[in-house]
This record gives structure tokens, sequence and C-alpha cells, in this order.
């Protein structure tokens, strides 16, 4: 049984700015010892570069948790919407047979 005295509730405020998002369909994720970096871009078609929309930086414990989140909320999405199913499962390729950068350790 949990204790009600430790949850809190954070309000959070998205700024007007920020409303509308930012699309990304690729993300490339780095990270040194203390930090994750996830870098979420725009690669459009038949253009020679993409472009960082949000670079997100957390640490490895931020990261595991985020991670766990994503893992749930899929989970939640596919058993009301049914299984999200890769484009390119296996090929090695991203979003629309554009090609994955490697990323660094």
């Amino acid at each position: 049984m949990e204790n009600n005295e430790n949850k809190k509730q954070i309000q959070i405020e998205v700024p007007t700015e920020e409303m509308q998002g930012r699309y990304s369909n690729l993300a490339v994720i780095t990270h040194g010892p203390n930090d994750f970096f996830l870098d979420l871009i725009l690669l459009a078609p038949n253009t020679p570069k993409a472009r960082v929309q949000s670079r997100v930086i957390m640490t490895p414990e931020n990261a595991k948790q985020l991670l766990a989140a994503l893992q749930q909320n899929i989970q939640k999405y596919e058993m009301t919407y049914g299984e999200i199913r890769p484009r390119n499962a296996g090929s090695g390729n991203g979003p629309i047979n554009f090609p994955i950068p490697k990323g660094q350790a």
C-alpha cells in the first residue's frame, strides 16, 4: 500500500510557443559516462541534410525511466489501437527508407 503523503503533484506549464511541438521522424541517441543525448531530427526526402529539431540531455537514470515510460505507453497504445509494425523492420533503414546515421558512444 502506497503512502499518499509521498505523492506530490507537479504542475507542468507548456509555453505558448511550444504548444505546437516539433515533428521528428528520426532520433539519434548518444551517451557518455554521465549523460544521454537524444537528438530528435527532421529528415526530409531528397535532401542531403537533416536538421535537429530538439536536443534532450538527461542522466542515465532519467534515460532508463524514459525507456520504461515509453514501453508502458506503447503497450497501452497497442492495446487500444493494435500492434505498431515498423515499416522497414530488419532493413537497417529509417522512416521512408532513409539510412540511419550511426550514433557515437
